[in-house]
């Protein structure tokens, strides 16, 4: 893992998190590989589903995982859908989460960085397992860096927020 987060200029420290993910039908092949990853990588897994491909509703289980990050129950989250799009979009209806797609380690890791987000979101017809392991530990890895200009924008984002729920 160490010279995998090297390669793609990442710290080879990672610390420890619990981790909500859930996945609609179209993600389910992806869940459980990276279920497997997590467990080997020492995070706690909480699994939202589904748990089965019977056709499911990507908005539940953005649901839960959001629910799961609001009340403190999950450090990170993890959507899987068919493009991701549609989980994102979900997601990001809920207070204080800060979800994106992302199909490249440079996103996941920067998005974090930048943006604190706290939800990644996967296409599993878009990425393979390989590919979503990279990107998975880049998110994982990653840790908002606390720039004055980025704490600015994510107030910014945050008063958004209040102000479309009032």
């Amino acid at each position: 893992m160490t010279a995998d987060l090297e390669k793609i200029g990442l710290p080879h420290i990672m610390l420890r998190m619990r981790i909500a993910i859930a996945a609609d039908h179209g993600g389910f092949s992806l869940k459980a590989p990276l279920i497997e990853l997590l467990k080997q990588d020492g995070h706690e897994v909480l699994d939202f589903g589904a748990f089965n491909t019977e056709r499911s509703d990507y908005p539940d289980f953005a649901r839960a995982v959001g629910d799961a990050l609001q009340r403190g129950l999950a450090d990170r989250g993890v959507l899987i859908c068919g493009s991701g799009v549609g989980a994102c979009i979900a997601a990001n209806k809920m207070r204080g989460i800060r979800a994106s797609v992302c199909h490249d380690t440079y996103s996941a890791h920067q998005g974090v960085e930048h943006d604190d987000m706290n939800v990644l979101v996967l296409g599993a017809r878009i990425v393979g397992v390989e590919l979503a392991s990279e990107i998975l530990r880049a998110f994982l890895g990653a840790r908002f860096n606390g720039i004055e200009r980025y704490v600015a924008r994510l107030k910014k984002v945050e008063q958004m927020e209040r102000e479309s729920c009032e």
